[in-house]
């Protein structure tokens, strides 16, 4: 009981805290703007933020666009690549291990300048724009969905082999026992078993996709960020475009915390998992307080 009401008590005392330090924080945000010679325009932020221009939405459907499709891409990937990692066959295994190693071990930003422009100029392959019915998709979006694709499967591999190696053994070997092959036991078993361990990760990593797609600029696809750096181009305006930017941003990765939240929630039912998760505030936070009252980790 003791244990109890410390816990409580050191809780209230932490968010008391981060309180105070957010306010301290926008106070001083305030206080230099209101020292600052610069003229603020906000009317381009809150019209930025609360009626944005076509110009906004576009980059904003576009960058919601490549970050789901690469992200199913590289789950597709990363299921795969596990599949090589954990393989009885050397040479598939070299083959997904030298697959993870180059992905994991070079710049993202590297990579998609590498097979934008590299593949480009060698006519590898020349990323014509291509139509899928009324859509017209360009050469470099194409480039960026590739990019970002195999870079997450290779990060992919190794959480969806975490999650198989997670499974009990005896569960593969009671599905062998019942006659299933191993690509049936592993469809119909292990890699459901395994989701419990790999959405978390995934989850995060998706959160991660969504502001990785900035990168793309170097390539000039018209997602969010770019945008916004043409609107600042016209208006120039850097402090209130590209704040209202990272508003955006927030909203996009807040609002898939959340159901983040709700899919982790849906799958430890019943997993013999803690009532004391991650609470939803917690997640929003990127903080949770230790069980042992030890603090903030």
């Amino acid at each position: 009981m003791t244990d109890l009401v410390a816990r409580q008590s050191l809780r209230k005392r932490t968010r008391l805290a981060w309180r105070l330090a957010g306010f301290a924080v926008l106070a001083a945000l305030l206080g230099g703007c209101g020292q600052s010679s610069y003229n603020y325009r906000w009317d381009l932020f809150f019209d930025s933020v609360f009626r944005p221009d076509s110009l906004i939405l576009t980059g904003l459907w576009l960058t919601v666009s490549i970050a789901v499709i690469s992200q199913v891409i590289g789950v597709a990937l990363g299921i795969v690549g596990a599949m090589g990692r954990i393989s009885r066959i050397a040479p598939v295994r070299v083959l997904a291990s030298l697959y993870v190693w180059f992905f994991r071990g070079t710049p993202l930003l590297v990579q998609i300048t590498l097979i934008y422009f590299g593949l480009s100029v060698t006519r590898i392959y020349p990323w014509d724009p291509i139509s899928l019915g009324p859509l017209a998709v360009s050469g470099a979006v194409q480039a960026g969905i590739f990019a970002l694709s195999v870079n997450e499967g290779a990060y992919m591999t190794e959480i969806v082999r975490a999650g198989i190696l997670a499974v009990d053994p005896g569960q593969m070997e009671a599905a062998k026992s019942l006659g299933m092959t191993y690509r049936m036991a592993m469809r119909r078993i292990v890699l459901p078993q395994a989701a419990r361990v790999i959405v978390p990760p995934l989850g995060n990593e998706f959160n991660n996709m969504l502001k990785t797609v900035s990168l793309l600029v170097i390539i000039s696809v018209p997602e969010l960020y770019v945008a916004f750096s043409r609107k600042n181009g016209m208006l120039f305006a850097p402090f209130e475009l590209f704040l209202a930017c990272a508003v955006w941003f927030l909203l996009l990765t807040t609002a898939w915390s959340i159901v983040q939240y709700f899919i982790e929630r849906r799958l430890g039912r019943g997993a013999g998992t803690s009532s004391e998760g991650v609470s939803l505030r917690e997640r929003l936070a990127g903080f949770r307080l230790g069980s042992s009252g030890s603090g903030i980790r």
